[in-house]
């Protein structure tokens, strides 16, 4: 004898319940519950799927058609991959602009509808869309080489606030790119402007004294208003007579952190991975020819997170038991705004910028950054010393 299948049972019920009154129902509702096993309310459920079954009907995925479709994630794509492959809420607010200057140079070849709803997307949307983009990455660390200077007494410590100081004043650090604090190794001296989230990194060889004063004046050439404050760690590449005097004479008010004291340094910590690490990432620098490679990425990365890149300043911070409760500004902005909505910035300042910035692409300056990231790697393939030769 061939058992029934509960797809029979409910054919063969089907159409005496969908005629029965109440009482006819509860006792057809518990037959089937007797003989399938399943629960009353699934029972329910199943004679109102037949119910509503049309067998004219062409079988799709139920609700509303897809609005984004594919040609809109792709725009969507190329528009991310330009903008430093951010997330969502940093990204929302540039679209518009990343669109209209790739319409400008002729770079943007999508069609009017794909573009109108791009535009038109809302910052969840695109939060959701470009977290599918963003693929998994193993978190690393780099190695500290802080070594605080006996000559800490000789700068004085400041620990805030901030948000009163002008662009101009800035926290620096040192970065290691190195897998190892033993040896010669390149570092990246990285200067965060407080006021504008402006990132001007450059390259040295080893972290001497004269190397950092080096690098400082080179920053200070690069910047586009006087630098004003300067505000490293304790580290000796920093507490020292070459450096501290080439403030004095330059008229940069030098302060330090505090030891052991990261958060003093908040500014330029978060830069050191959101930006150092993250376009040169974790590989092993040892040889000098790198040094001016590295200039050189940096040359275009500067303008290119100036002009392009937002940022999103935290504006409040609670501590609730043992967890933090962080509020972010609600639109993200690039230095570059920041600059032009600053009272204390010169107009002649603001005038030269936007000058710059109408001639700047961000998808040719992040495909060249790419191209100089990849002659970095191989110049250190090719002069570098390996791990063998090291040990």
């Amino acid at each position: 004898m061939i058992m029934a299948t509960k797809k029979d049972i409910f054919n063969e019920h089907k159409s005496t319940y969908f005629r029965a009154d109440r009482q006819e129902k509860g006792r057809i509702l518990a037959h089937v519950c007797f003989i399938t096993d399943m629960h009353r309310k699934s029972v329910v459920r199943r004679f109102s799927e037949l119910q509503r079954y049309d067998p004219w009907k062409e079988p799709g995925k139920p609700g509303r058609s897809l609005y984004y479709t594919p040609d809109v994630i792709t725009a969507l794509k190329e528009v991310w991959e330009a903008g430093n492959e951010v997330c969502g809420e940093l990204l929302h607010p540039m679209i518009h602009e990343y669109v209209e200057i790739l319409n400008r140079d002729k770079m943007w070849h999508h069609q009017d509808e794909t573009t109108d709803k791009l535009l038109g997307m809302s910052q969840a949307t695109v939060k959701r869309r470009v977290g599918t983009f963003m693929k998994a990455r193993r978190r690393k660390k780099g190695l500290t080489v802080t070594r605080p200077s006996h000559l800490k007494r000789i700068v004085p410590i400041f620990t805030g606030p901030w948000s009163d100081k002008p662009p101009g004043w800035g926290q620096i650090d040192t970065v290691l790119n190195s897998n190892s604090s033993s040896g010669d190794a390149v570092y990246t001296l990285n200067y965060t402007d407080a006021a504008t989230l402006l990132v001007i990194p450059r390259a040295q060889w080893n972290k001497g004294q004269e190397a950092t004063r080096d690098g400082m004046k080179k920053i200070k050439e690069i910047m586009p208003f006087p630098w004003l404050g300067a505000h490293p760690d304790t580290g000796s590449e920093f507490i020292n007579h070459f450096v501290v005097n080439w403030c004095k004479s330059e008229k940069i008010d030098f302060s330090r952190s505090r030891p052991n004291r990261k958060n003093d340094n908040m500014y330029v910590e978060e830069r050191n991975g959101h930006v150092i690490r993250k376009t040169v990432g974790y590989i092993t620098l040892n040889c000098l020819e790198t040094v001016d490679a590295l200039n050189g990425l940096y040359d275009l990365l500067t303008p290119y997170l100036m002009h392009f890149v937002a940022v999103r300043r935290m504006t409040e911070k609670e501590k609730l038991g043992s967890r933090y409760r962080r509020v972010y500004e609600k639109m993200a902005k690039t230095p570059y705004q920041r600059i032009l909505e600053h009272p204390e910035v010169g107009t002649e300042i603001k005038e030269k910028l936007r000058q710059e910035h109408a001639k700047l692409n961000p998808l040719i300056l992040k495909r060249e950054i790419d191209k100089r990231v990849r002659n970095v790697y191989d110049i250190q393939k090719r002069f570098g010393k390996s791990q063998k030769d090291l040990s």
